[in-house]
């Protein structure tokens, strides 16, 4: 009988989320979604020493800006099998390692850390590459496969300090099929004796991953490419437990590689190349610093998901934009590429400026209000509407719009000089005094009535359209870019669009030799 889908994201509070992050719990949510399952936030926290403080807070609010909420987990709501972060959850564990002593698969550790040290170094000495507490060398620590078992007893009675290790096989083939990289091959005589649980009681990442896992009926357990190394080990751990048959399928993404060349992506790759790195804004409280989020620097949270969906996966027939709704139709697994993907920031940037464009003019005018208020400016709200609609044609995001549109709310602070030596002609002056008048003689200020008037007037004059349209556009914004100068002038208004021309028309006389 099939199973109910259940997915887990499974971040640790060490820091900020990162994009990799981010994308994995997407990729945990898209599957979700499209099977009717369930999707879970899970903290791991075990390493307390990790812990830093506001992360877990920052993992929440990414998550509801990106749109990908878990239907159970922490910040959104217990389920049948809460609490959800792990540290909450140390009970639970003690019975799945008192479960791999009692059948031998799992084995306690005294020895100390000094003693664990001399042994790494005494093999580097003798040439081992990586030494490790390991198969070999667990016959010559002190633990309770070398020590007598009186000896052992003795020691636990008394307090002493210890951990439970996992009694990896020795030279034993761990095969696997992964749902993106298909058939994976690991020997043990590669992999350490791990720690499964701490001195101080607490689980490693290793035991409380597949406890947590099995105890919450997680059936597709799909995480990042540097979790590979440790699925032989998780595999034999179910086995250990008695519990191969529930052991969900495992996927490991390919990494998000650095924009510019190999290597993993970094936080440092966005400030050496001028992009945000985190969803969010995140602010560090140890030393106050704030990093720039997508959402604060203007991207829409619709483009940012549906440019990490690509990183990685093909959703075939070469698609770029895709709602959530169509990337839940499409996705699967075995379009996930083994490859990395690099980070290509245009890429986003141009789906951002698609979305930006599909957006709603009254919720983008909205959206921007901060701002124009951080202005000190009055805000009207059919403006600026109207405002967004003729701007976002020429803005990748929200944020660029009143950089690029600020001579709508303020007066023109700069001129393209070079263009206007090459525009304006001194003697063209009473020409360019007459059309103003004409301009402030119009009753109906509209953009189509304001193109026939000012197109008769070129036509009546002989001019041409070239020896006008541009003068006017540099008098109005200072610059060749913008919405159609027609449109501009409507929003403006005749008194303003009157008053800009005639001080930018002196100022030409000026500048103009």
């Amino acid at each position: 009988m099939s199973r109910r889908v259940r997915v887990r994201f499974a971040p640790s509070p060490t820091g900020p989320l990162h994009p990799g992050g981010i994308r994995t719990a997407l990729y945990n949510y898209l599957l979700a979604k499209q099977q009717g399952g369930d999707f879970v936030l899970r903290i791991e926290d075990t390493d307390q020493t990790r812990f830093v403080p506001g992360a877990e807070e920052f993992i929440i609010a990414a998550l509801k800006w990106c749109g990908i909420e878990p239907n159970e987990g922490v910040g959104f709501g217990d389920g049948p099998h809460a609490p959800y972060r792990q540290s909450e959850r140390k009970h639970l564990y003690r019975e799945f390692a008192d479960k791999l002593i009692e059948n031998g698969s799992a084995y306690y550790a005294f020895d100390t850390e000094e003693e664990i040290e001399q042994m790494r170094q005494n093999l580097t000495a003798q040439g081992v590459q990586s030494p490790s507490y390991n198969a070999v060398t667990r016959q010559y620590m002190k633990n309770s496969l070398t020590l007598p078992q009186d000896e052992v007893q003795k020691r636990l009675e008394s307090g002493a300090a210890y951990v439970i290790r996992f009694k990896m096989p020795r030279n034993e083939e761990v095969k696997f099929h992964d749902e993106i990289r298909e058939w994976v091959s690991f020997n043990t005589s590669q992999l350490a004796d791990a720690v499964l649980l701490k001195s101080d009681g607490m689980p490693t990442y290793h035991l409380a991953n597949v406890s947590d896992d099995y105890m919450m009926q997680i059936t597709h357990v799909i995480r990042g490419e540097e979790w590979l190394s440790s699925a032989p080990l998780h595999i034999l751990l179910y086995r250990a437990l008695g519990i191969e048959d529930v052991m969900p399928k495992f996927a490991h993404l390919p990494l998000i590689l650095k924009p510019d060349g190999n290597g993993k992506l970094s936080k440092r790759d966005g400030d050496r190349l001028g992009f945000p790195f985190y969803a969010i804004n995140w602010k560090n409280q140890e030393t106050g610093d704030v990093s720039e989020g997508y959402r604060e620097k203007g991207f829409l949270p619709e483009a940012f998901i549906n440019f990490l969906a690509l990183l990685g996966w093909s959703p075939g027939e070469n698609r770029k934009k895709m709602s959530l709704e169509e990337m839940i139709q499409l996705f699967s697994l075995d379009r996930v590429h083994k490859a990395g993907a690099r980070y290509d920031f245009n890429m986003l940037k141009s789906l951002n400026h698609e979305y930006l464009m599909a957006t709603d003019d009254n919720v983008l005018a909205e959206s921007i209000r901060p701002q124009i208020e951080q202005m000190g400016m009055v805000y009207n709200e059919k403006y600026v509407t109207e405002f967004c609609r003729l701007m976002k044609e020429r803005a990748h995001f929200a944020s660029e719009l009143l950089t690029l549109g600020y001579y709508f709310f303020e007066e023109v602070k700069e001129f393209d000089v070079e263009t206007l030596k090459k525009k304006y002609k001194k003697e063209q002056r009473p020409v360019f005094d007459d059309l103003v008048t004409v301009i402030s003689n119009q009753v109906d200020f509209t953009s189509i009535e304001i193109e026939k008037n000012i197109k008769g007037f070129i036509a009546e004059r002989q001019l041409k359209i070239g020896e006008v349209m541009p003068v006017l556009r540099l008098g109005l914004a200072g610059t060749m870019q913008g919405p159609a100068v027609f449109d501009m002038m409507a929003l403006l208004g005749k008194e303003k669009v009157v008053s800009r021309l005639q001080t930018s028309l002196s100022y030409f006389e000026t500048v103009v030799v």
